[in-house]
């Protein structure tokens, strides 16, 4: 077992612009004076490389010479300044010690290495202890991060558990409702529990048999909101607009929806009333007037293709140009960074997944005031600022990396956005149509799963960001901000 190496990383002063934005912060929207510097270093953990390999490494991948600071093993700090630092959870994508794994293999052209991260805060000034929890609380996202140890372990292997073998719910199908309303509390499902009843039914009257963990969670996941749309798809039985100032627009608007409901399916329709079909009654609606010739059409909806005719070097081609959007409200309230990231990724991968070159993306926002205080910030949640400034960051980081230009971000500040985020990214994506091919899946054909590594999500990345949340979302449903890979 090679030693693990540890190395800190500081901006040197004038290229220090995280430390002195952070400062800031503390100073002004957390309200603690008493902070009068700060510094902000970022610790790497090695293991699995030489003394030479090393050498090469440190000033090549893990720092600038120019403009930093580098501390190898220890950390000097003075007299009077208060110290800590924060780590990723385990099993939380660390994008930064990723990065370095795979810069310093392609520097060694040797096995890769193990790269650990964390970034340590140093506080200077008449701080006590509470002021200092103060600090760690509002850096410190529990969703992902957690407190480091500021002891160098002796290795970074983590132990993996080997799974059991999956179980059956015993005697699941013979449960009562209380022993049910028992067992739903207890596994944490996005779906009712009338679902759960409706698969205890289904199982005891159809298959005859109990179900497998495995066989819940995945209904859970293929039931949630994130997948099957449920809110969306919800019959409405009764529609009531309060009175306001738009609230005339929007009854116009209601009653062209029904009469061109009637237009399209007929008086004696049966079709329930949905925001789904209302989302979709202009498009129907123009393609029962033949309106819209140039739609694509297929079992394949995850994202609208439009046919078109391309000239290139004087030849004219079939191309489709595909729309997606996503939205990870949730997610990006509790997780910024990732939420949005991933809400950009979920956009493109679609049209990727149809054989399109995703070229272009639209960002657009619902945000609380970023400029409100940290004392006034909603019980429960995060502030503002950090979901603004955050999820800019992380939906910037994941189209930095792919190389997708976004033309157009718009950012909405309104009180009615503190209680619940909006984070909303849209692309359009082009490929001849000639390469896009549709076959159905057939039995015995084989299935070959390709991916990245994603982190904690598992099957919960799409129920978790479906579910009813509460002030506790925060610190549980770190697992379960859906993953794009």
């Amino acid at each position: 077992m090679s030693e693990v190496i540890r190395i800190f990383v500081e901006k040197r002063d004038g290229f220090n612009v995280v430390a002195k934005q952070t400062l800031w912060d503390i100073r002004h929207n957390l309200g603690l004076r008493s902070v009068e510097d700060l510094r902000y270093i970022v610790r790497y953990d090695i293991e699995g490389l030489t003394k030479d390999e090393y050498d090469k490494a440190k000033g090549i991948v893990l720092s600038e010479p120019n403009a930093d600071v580098i501390y190898e093993e220890t950390l000097p700090v003075e007299d009077g300044w208060r110290v800590f630092a924060m780590e990723y959870l385990p099993g939380q994508y660390d994008q930064r010690g990723d990065s370095a794994e795979q810069c310093v293999q392609l520097l060694t052209q040797g096995e890769r290495c193990k790269v650990l991260t964390a970034r340590v805060i140093c506080l200077k000034g008449n701080i006590t202890d509470e002021e200092q929890k103060k600090v760690e609380e509002y850096l410190i996202n529990p969703v992902e991060s957690r407190l480091a140890s500021l002891d160098k372990p002796q290795t970074l292997d983590m132990e993996t558990p080997v799974p059991e073998n999956v179980k059956r719910v015993e005697g699941f199908i013979g449960w009562n409702d209380e022993e049910m309303a028992e067992y739903y509390g207890s596994m944490g499902f996005a779906m009712t529990l009338d679902d759960l009843k409706f698969c205890r039914d289904y199982f005891r009257d159809t298959e005859n048999r109990d179900p497998s963990v495995t066989e819940l969670r995945v209904i859970d996941t293929y039931w949630s909101d994130h997948c099957r749309h449920t809110t969306f798809l919800t019959r409405l039985s009764e529609v009531e607009i309060e009175k306001a100032a738009l609230g005339s627009v929007i009854e116009d608007a209601l009653k062209e929806y029904y009469a061109t409901r009637d237009e399209v399916y007929g008086k004696d329709t049966t079709r329930i009333v949905s925001l789904m079909d209302m989302a979709l009654m202009g498009m129907k609606s123009l393609k029962k007037k033949g309106m819209i010739p140039d739609l694509d059409e297929s079992e394949e909806i995850n994202a609208c293709s439009i046919e078109v005719p391309v000239t290139i070097d004087g030849k004219t081609e079939k191309w489709l140009v595909q729309f997606k959007n996503e939205t990870h409200n949730h997610p990006t309230e509790i997780e910024p960074f990732g939420g949005a990231a991933t809400c950009l990724g979920g956009a493109i991968r679609d049209p990727l997944s149809g054989r399109a070159y995703v070229y272009q993306a639209m960002r657009v926002t619902g945000s609380g005031d970023p400029t409100i205080p940290f004392k006034d910030t909603m019980h429960g949640k995060l502030p503002s600022r950090k979901i603004t400034t955050g999820a800019a960051n992380g939906y910037s980081s994941y189209g930095n990396q792919i190389g997708l230009a976004t033309g157009q971000v718009v950012e909405l500040y309104d009180k009615g956005y503190v209680a619940k985020r909006m984070e909303i990214g849209a692309v359009i994506g082009a490929s001849p149509k000639e390469n896009v091919i549709r076959e159905t899946p057939m039995p015995d054909d084989v299935i070959v799963l390709l991916g990245g590594r994603t982190g904690r999500d598992g099957c919960g990345g799409a129920t978790g960001s479906s579910k009813a949340h509460t002030e506790s979302s925060i610190e549980t449903c770190g697992a379960e901000v859906a993953t794009r890979t």
